[in-house]
């Protein structure tokens, strides 16, 4: 299992782990304004978002996106935010992650965090902000299981949200 930055050799699994996002009603995977469709141009953002360029005021802050990587097969995604803004320090902190529904319950949600964290780390980040819903207890227990140490729990746009900080 590894962290790898989005690539084309992976292209029909990127295909289809949006496709099982998409079948659960899930957005946000893709960290842009609209779902990608062209593998190229997803790649050529996410590297221009991680060196700070084409960050939509507002929206997000300088990021690296990165694949998990099993069995040849993209079994997840993590974002890590450089900085915090004013709404991620309210919702979805420093790191946000998702495991694609067919890959859920095997474990890969702790490893993912634990080799964001590490790769968070390399970048520099050592006290990152992770937010969960408070109905999301499978993230909870992945949070605390890579050392989140609870700080509070906030309501922002309706939704309940817990948030905790982890030291690297």
């Amino acid at each position: 299992m590894r962290l790898i930055k989005p690539t084309k050799q992976y292209e029909q699994s990127w295909k289809n782990t949006i496709r099982e996002f998409e079948e659960e009603g899930v957005g946000g995977f893709w960290n842009i304004p609209k779902k990608p469709t062209d593998l190229d141009a997803y790649i050529e953002l996410t590297e221009k978002n991680s060196r700070g360029e084409y960050v939509p005021n507002g929206w997000i802050v300088p990021n690296s996106t990165y694949w998990l990587i099993d069995n040849d097969e993209i079994v997840g995604h993590v974002n890590i935010r450089h900085e915090l803004n004013e709404r991620l320090e309210k919702r979805g902190g420093n790191i946000g992650y998702a495991i694609r529904s067919s890959a859920r319950k095997k474990g890969y949600g702790i490893k993912i965090l634990e080799l964001g964290l590490l790769q968070a780390k390399e970048l520099g980040l050592h006290r990152l902000l992770i937010t969960c819903h408070d109905t999301n207890i499978p993230s909870r227990k992945i949070i605390e299981r890579n050392g989140g140490i609870f700080s509070d729990e906030i309501e922002f746009e309706g939704e309940r949200i817990q948030r905790y900080w982890v030291e690297v």
